[in-house]
């Protein structure tokens, strides 16, 4: 996987070349380049900003700058435009069919999931670009959808930060770690939190010392018993997730549910009659 980075600030990213990023581009799984953005500006000072068109605080980045460096990486001639249509442009291929995919951090877009992780993760090629700033002009994303490039807008969470640096570098990172071969032990990855086709928060771990400062852990886990230990692990991953996220709870195909599910449930205040699990007042 090839992946470019814009940034005003491209020593962000010095990071990307420790612990297991750093060895999966060492294997050459993956090839990361950070690009300065000042570098495509003509101006004495450099300037990537402007005062927002209406007025208002804070200062947009400006479009003809991100243009600059957008067409020379994703190699397009501005001189051969060809504006698409609204269909033609939102009819995408997936991640990975053909050509890059174009990501912007926003916080007014879509939440970015481990779903979208796992499909950006069989791309061959992703271009981040980092917004500061009060962000990117919004016309950006949309010239880009309209030649054809399939771009994407996520929010990692509901709060604002300083930069887009922080935001590209989670998505990164949950990204990457998905590629065949970065993980040493690919089972890792398999039962985690968010992950597979119903996905629950993942149940607590333990290590050794089985008592620690006077606190243990749960003796079934010391079994030996395999069968009893899943089934503990998955009646706790069960409980976190109606406490703390009931909402992937209600999204639980109930056909898929087994009869100790659907008793948990009930103790814990879901009905499981329906197609999906219910939270009764």
């Amino acid at each position: 996987m090839q992946i470019d980075i814009i940034s005003v600030f491209p020593e962000y990213f010095d990071v990307t070349g420790l612990s297991l990023l750093g060895k999966a581009q060492e294997k050459g799984l993956v090839t990361i380049k950070a690009h300065n953005l000042r570098d495509w500006t003509h101006d004495v000072h450099h300037s990537v900003d402007s005062t927002p068109v209406g007025g208002g605080a804070g200062m947009v980045m400006k479009p003809e700058v991100w243009a600059e460096c957008l067409d020379d990486l994703l190699g397009l001639d501005p001189a051969n435009l060809t504006m698409l249509s609204d269909e033609e442009a939102t009819t995408r291929p997936d991640a990975g069919e053909d050509g890059p995919v174009l990501i912007f951090p926003n916080p007014s877009a879509p939440l970015f999931t481990q779903a979208d992780a796992t499909a950006l993760s069989h791309a061959d090629r992703l271009v981040f670009g980092c917004g500061r700033y009060e962000g990117y002009d919004a016309r950006i994303p949309t010239y880009y959808r309209s030649q054809g490039i399939d771009v994407r807008e996520y929010s990692i969470g509901d709060y604002v930060l300083n930069g887009g640096e922080v935001a590209v570098s989670v998505m990164l990172e949950a990204i990457t770690r998905l590629l065949p071969g970065f993980m040493g032990n690919p089972e890792s990855i398999v039962q985690e939190s968010y992950t597979g086709d119903e996905p629950l928060l993942e149940y607590r771990q333990y290590t050794r010392p089985t008592t620690w400062r006077g606190l243990g852990v749960p003796e079934i886990l010391t079994s030996g018993d395999h069968g009893k230990v899943d089934r503990f692990r998955r009646d706790e991953a069960i409980r976190r997730t109606s406490r703390i996220r009931p909402d992937l709870v209600a999204r639980l195909d109930c056909s898929s549910l087994d009869k100790q599910d659907r008793r948990l449930l009930d103790d814990l205040g879901w009905r499981t009659d329906g197609a999906h699990p219910v939270k009764e007042n």
